[in-house]
């Protein structure tokens, strides 16, 4: 299958739209997939590419401070790295807004991402209810419990943090996934996380996935990895969304005909 990769500006957000050439201008089920940190949107088209044969239609964001949008890492601990997330969530309804006022989305959406983007992904989970299936890679839904291990080391390492830093991240609580798991409602989640990862602790995923390990529609995978996605996880995550958004909506489509033929 021929794919077209679009170089696309929205507002201020670049992005490349990944799609099968044949249907770039048709309603396709949509992933929108997130970087991770100090990466780019283009270390993802491999993923997008694996999405896009099976008939998605893939949108791959710069996170504000990354790729096209790069600006200096901020002296002051995880300053950057929590603003690129915030700008993530204020970013994504303005992202599907465009898509879908353009005719080529509907309400079959997808969200997923790598480490930074991984969190972004578990984040997004808390607050938009149209997200029908997620896919976090060496991320983590444990938002405030990430944040208050910077402190501790930047504490360790004697760096400066300002006095209201709690303050000033106080949206983060509302945006953890573990802290609001009711907010997964039924909703499909593939986790996959290295059992070495020194980037994004490993033991805060696991754990989600034991608190919850009697939800069915949580998917939880690991290897003895580092911090590093190999193409083998990039097919399953093809297959999670494939079986969560691409079947199952064809099976509501097929109940809703039988049910109006019945009617």
């Amino acid at each position: 299958m021929k794919i077209t990769i679009r170089k696309r500006l929205l507002g201020t957000i670049p992005l490349l739209e990944v799609v099968p050439s044949e249907q770039r201008n048709d309603l396709l089920p949509l992933v929108v997939y997130y970087h991770g940190w100090q990466s780019s949107k283009e270390l993802n088209v491999t993923q997008a590419r694996y999405l896009a044969q099976q008939g998605f239609r893939v949108l791959l964001p710069d996170a504000i401070n990354h790729g096209e949008r790069k600006q200096p890492v901020s002296k002051i601990p995880s300053l950057t790295f929590w603003q690129s997330i915030q700008t993530n969530l204020f970013e994504f309804s303005f992202i599907i807004d465009h898509f879908q006022k353009s005719g080529l989305v509907g309400d079959v959406i997808g969200v997923g991402g790598t480490s930074m983007g991984g969190i972004t992904t578990c984040a997004l989970l808390t607050h938009h209810p149209e997200i029908k299936a997620a896919a976090c890679l060496m991320g983590s839904p444990k938002l405030a419990a990430y944040k208050d291990r910077i402190v501790k080391h930047a504490k360790e390492f004697n760096r400066y943090l300002p006095q209201d830093y709690h303050e000033l991240l106080n949206w983060i609580p509302n945006y953890d996934l573990s802290l609001h798991p009711e907010t997964l409602d039924g909703r499909s989640l593939f986790i996959w996380h290295g059992k070495q990862d020194l980037i994004v602790p490993y033991q805060d995923m696991a754990d989600f996935a034991d608190e919850h390990k009697d939800l069915t529609n949580l998917y939880f995978t690991d290897e003895d990895e580092g911090h590093l996605v190999k193409t083998d996880t990039m097919r399953e995550v093809t297959t999670f969304f494939v079986n969560e958004l691409l079947e199952k909506s064809l099976d509501e489509e097929v109940a809703l005909e039988n049910g109006a033929t019945l009617s």
